[in-house]
């Protein structure tokens, strides 16, 4: 197609759809250089901080501390304009030994100066506040929309249904989803690896789908790489200290504890068990004490009944658990009569004797018994089970060890129960 100028148009033309006849141009945010007009996208923050190093002898110390470069080198164009650069920068001079005109005087901007610094702790403190509110709305939004990457099952609700169906069912975990920020974002980021046909692990790439989803099965590649700091701005443990990424917080972390090995732990007091009766409100400072009282004032007796019965430690829980739901709704465990009071119940048990009667067992060791009727019964806590204790005294007594004389290893081998079966062996 030529025009009337004679001049070729190579690619086909289409008409603006936004209303009004312009089209919408998505401009994506930029940071002007401090000195001059000069405006680089965000995404090419070093070119702009070559441009002032070059042209304008500018250097800006630990930019990645910064939590807003943009808000940042807005405040200080704003500075300069206000008072000479010398009254803010150290200035470096380099080539120093060389003539006056080879000479040349940078200007460093730092958060020595205490403006600097507590212009970066503000922006930090922003940049904080903004993604605490982000991920709380996130974790609150009931408007959530995604399909899983692995089986496109489309999820709607709360993000944690998603995250919480990749790790059970694809073994797909990325940690809490309440860790997460910027959660859309995040999913289109790895949506967007998968469609490339990239591991999201080793991040090789692959020639169709069905390899790469083998590969990620077989390899146990399905999992994101903790070490690509693409990933960092999705977790809020990278925002808590900005500059520092979630390896270095939680090194910090170790060392603090590694750094002292040794605590005095002398002003630790324990506090002491307090151990409930099952029949009445007694209590008692140890378990031994609680047996004891059980066995004078009731004539029950656990540790006997455990023995004789040969109870296991999950046995013995809820053995007790049902013990203090029946005493607890006040009914005699043994004859099932319910009575008005406690107190009531506890003396009939005494004097019929029903304390020591207990129901035969497939009445209490039910499943419904492993939870507790109180749930600060010290005394679940002080159960032990002994079974391995009994298995060895019972192979001491059945199964006696005698060790062998090896004095004569020439008789001891002619003798040998093996050699009396080699021989009948070959006989035969």
């Amino acid at each position: 197609m030529l025009g009337f100028d004679g001049e070729c148009i190579l690619e086909p033309l289409s008409l603006p759809e936004s209303p009004g006849g312009v089209v919408a141009v998505e401009s994506s945010p930029s940071a002007p250089c401090i000195f001059c007009e000069e405006y680089y996208p965000l995404s090419e923050q070093d070119q702009l901080l070559k441009h002032m190093i070059i042209e304008h002898k500018l250097v800006i110390a630990d930019v990645r501390l910064v939590a807003d470069f943009e808000r940042y080198v807005l405040y200080w164009k704003k500075r300069f304009t206000e008072q000479p650069i010398t009254d803010f920068c150290s200035v470096i001079r380099t080539n120093s030994e060389a003539p006056l005109e080879e000479q040349d005087n940078y200007f460093l901007l730092c958060d020595v100066l205490p403006e600097d610094r507590l212009l970066r702790e503000q922006l930090q403190q922003k940049r904080l506040r903004e993604i605490l509110e982000q991920q709380q709305r996130e974790r609150y939004d009931a408007t959530f929309r995604s399909t899983c990457m692995f089986c496109d099952t489309e999820f709607t609700g709360n993000r944690s249904v998603l995250f919480n169906h990749m790790a059970r069912e694809h073994a797909f975990n990325v940690g809490l989803p309440d860790n997460i920020v910027n959660c859309n974002e995040f999913l289109a980021v790895l949506q967007k690896k998968l469609d490339s046909l990239q591991c999201l692990y080793c991040e090789r790439t692959f020639r169709d789908k069905n390899t790469l989803k083998d590969h990620m099965r077989k390899k146990q590649h399905r999992k994101i790489n903790a070490k690509n700091r693409e990933y960092d701005r999705f977790y809020i443990i990278n925002y808590l200290e900005f500059g520092k990424s979630w390896e270095e917080v939680q090194s910090e972390d170790d060392r603090d504890f590694l750094d002292n090995p040794e605590e005095d732990w002398s002003d630790w007091e324990e506090h002491p068990v307090h151990a409930v009766c099952l029949f009445c409100e007694q209590q008692v400072d140890t378990t031994e004490k609680l047996h004891l009282h059980m066995q004078e004032a009731h004539g029950f007796d656990l540790l006997k009944i455990k023995s004789e019965s040969g109870l296991k430690f999950y046995q013995q829980v809820k053995l007790v658990n049902f013990i203090r739901r029946e005493i607890h709704q006040s009914r005699c465990y043994s004859c099932q009569e319910k009575f008005q009071s406690k107190i009531e119940l506890i003396s009939h048990m005494e004097e019929t004797k029903h304390i020591t009667f207990l129901p035969a067992r497939s009445t209490w060791d039910q499943p419904q018994y492993y939870f507790p009727t109180y749930e600060n019964d010290t005394l679940l806590c002080a159960l032990s089970d002994s079974e391995d204790e009994l298995t060895a005294e019972n192979q001491k007594e059945e199964i006696p060890v005698i060790s062998e004389d090896i004095s004569s290893l020439k008789a001891l081998k002619q003798s040998s129960i093996l050699n009396q079966l080699l021989c009948e062996e070959n006989s035969n």
